[in-house]
C-alpha cells in the first residue's frame, strides 16, 4: 500500500459525522493538521472536541467564509463531507437538497482560494438509483431520489470547476459506513443501542447481501485518495464484499449482548428494498494500494465501546 506523505493540512466539512470524525482521528495519527468545519449548535461537536483538530464554527450556507479564516490558509486538501437533509424524511425535499449543490460549489471555490491542490467530493450510492449487485465507477448514474440527484449534480459541477481551477477533483461514492459518531437510527447503531438497553431489536429477515465498512478504514481510504487519487476518476468506497445481513446481526448480538433475543423477521422489507449491494473497489486499490484492515467483529467492539463511553445508549 502507498503511504501518506509528510505533514499535510486539510479542510474538512461534515467533521462530526461517522467518516469525518474518523478522518480527524487518522489525521492526528499521521501528524496532519485539520481545520474541522462544524455547525455551532451541533450536539455532536462534543464528540470531536478532544481529538486535536482546529474546530471552526460555520454553517454550510456560509462556507465561503472559511477562505478568509487565518487558520485555514495554505491548506493542501479540501474534503467535503458536509450535507444538509440527510435524514430519511428530508431526502425527498427538492428545495432542501438543491441547497446542497450551492454549498458544495461554494466549498470548491473556497478550496481554490485557500490554495488546495485537491477537492474531494463525497458522493453516494444513491447516485446510481435502484441498482443491485456490485457498484462500479463506470456504471451509469440514474438517481431516483432528490438526494441522489443533488449528489450527482454537485459532483459534476465541482468536477467542472476543478478543471477550470487546475485542482484535482476526487470523486467518491460511498456505501454503508459504520462506527463512532454514526446516526443512532442506522441499523448497526440502533441494534447495538437496543441490546445495551436490554431490548430486542426489531429487524427484517436479513437476507440482503450487504457491504459494511468500518469508519477508520473509510477514513484511511479517503486520505490515500486525497494524496494519490486521479482527477476525474470515480472511486467506490466500501469493503468490496457482500455478506448476508443476518450474519452481521448475529455478530452484533454475540458481541454486545448474547442474552437478548434478536427480532429477526419481526418487520417486513420496505417497498423498494435492495437485496444485494456492494462496492467494486478495484480502482481504489489500483491507485492507492488500499485494502480494508478492520474486521466487522473488531469494528463492532470499537463501536460498542464508544457508545458506552459516551453514554449514547442512555439517550431515549
Amino acid at each position: 500500500m502507498q503511504e501518506t506523505n509528510s505533514k499535510k493540512k486539510i479542510i474538512l466539512t461534515g467533521a462530526t459525522g461517522v467518516i469525518g470524525a474518523a478522518i480527524i482521528r487518522e489525521c492526528m495519527n499521521l501528524g496532519w493538521e485539520v481545520c474541522a468545519i462544524v455547525r455551532p449548535e451541533s450536539p455532536k461537536n462534543k464528540y470531536i472536541e478532544g481529538y486535536g483538530a482546529n474546530l471552526i464554527c460555520c454553517d454550510l450556507q456560509k462556507i465561503e467564509s472559511v477562505a478568509d479564516n487565518a487558520l485555514c490558509q495554505n491548506a493542501d486538501y479540501f474534503i467535503h463531507l458536509g450535507w444538509i437533509g440527510t435524514k430519511r424524511e428530508e431526502r425527498e425535499k427538492e428545495e432542501v437538497q438543491k441547497r446542497n449543490i450551492e454549498y458544495t460549489r461554494k466549498a470548491c471555490e473556497a478550496a481554490y482560494k485557500l490554495g488546495c491542490s485537491a477537492f474531494m467530493f463525497a458522493g453516494s450510492q444513491a447516485e446510481y438509483g435502484r441498482l443491485e449487485g456490485g457498484l462500479t465507477p463506470d456504471l451509469p448514474a440514474n438517481p431516483i431520489s432528490e438526494y441522489g440527484k443533488a449528489k450527482l449534480c454537485a459532483g459534476k459541477e465541482t468536477q467542472e470547476l476543478c478543471k477550470q481551477y487546475g485542482m484535482r477533483h476526487i470523486y467518491t461514492r460511498i456505501l454503508s459506513v459504520y462506527g463512532p459518531c454514526n446516526d443512532n437510527e442506522t441499523m448497526i447503531m440502533s441494534t447495538i443501542i437496543h441490546l445495551l438497553q436490554g431490548k430486542t431489536p426489531m429487524l427484517t429477515k436479513g437476507e440482503q447481501l450487504w457491504d459494511y465498512m468500518y469508519s477508520d478504514d473509510a477514513a484511511r481510504a479517503m486520505l490515500l485518495l486525497a494524496e494519490y487519487g486521479k482527477s476525474g476518476q470515480i472511486y467506490c468506497i466500501g469493503s468490496g464484499r457482500a455478506v448476508p445481513l443476518i450474519d452481521y446481526v448475529k455478530i452484533i448480538g454475540h458481541i454486545v449482548n448474547p442474552e437478548i433475543p434478536l427480532g429477526i423477521g419481526e418487520i417486513p422489507y420496505g417497498p423498494n428494498q435492495i437485496m444485494e449491494l456492494y462496492a467494486d473497489i478495484s480502482a481504489l486499490k489500483a491507485d492507492t494500494g488500499f485494502s480494508p484492515s478492520v474486521s466487522f467483529e473488531e469494528g463492532i467492539r470499537r463501536t460498542k465501546d464508544w457508545i458506552i463511553q459516551n453514554d449514547v445508549y442512555q439517550i431515549k
